[in-house]
């Protein structure tokens, strides 16, 4: 029997996500503030947790991705397990003209099969 291995979700966000997410017991995080660095933290940020062996899942805010694509595809397309990228919507709606279906591809390409609630 293999043993159970705990691995952390870390959060990559703006102070709204950061937050939510931490009431919701996340403890490990990445807060971006401001706009002239953008780019360059969310990078170093992603960089770092793809990294980290301990790190199991990482939620992004979606505006996010355009800044990190070629990390995006390189942990996608890889054969790793972990981490799972997951994108999530900002305060201001999503770039996916159908959320659902975009979660049930996400979610068939990271573990196989899909799941239904």
């Amino acid at each position: 029997m293999m043993p159970i291995k705990h691995l952390d979700i870390v959060v990559v966000g703006d102070e709204e996500l950061v937050n939510a997410l931490r009431l919701a017991g996340s403890s490990r995080y990445y807060m971006i503030k401001g706009d002239h660095d953008v780019r360059e933290n969310v990078r170093k940020a992603l960089a770092e947790l793809i990294a980290e062996p301990d790190v199991g899942i990482v939620v992004m805010l979606e505006d996010y991705a355009q800044y990190v694509e070629d990390l995006l595809t390189r942990v996608r397309k890889g054969r790793a397990i972990t981490p799972v990228i997951i994108e999530v919507p900002s305060k201001f709606g999503t770039k996916y003209p159908d959320v659902r279906e975009y979660y049930r591809a996400s979610v068939r390409a990271s573990i196989g099969f899909e799941v239904e609630i």
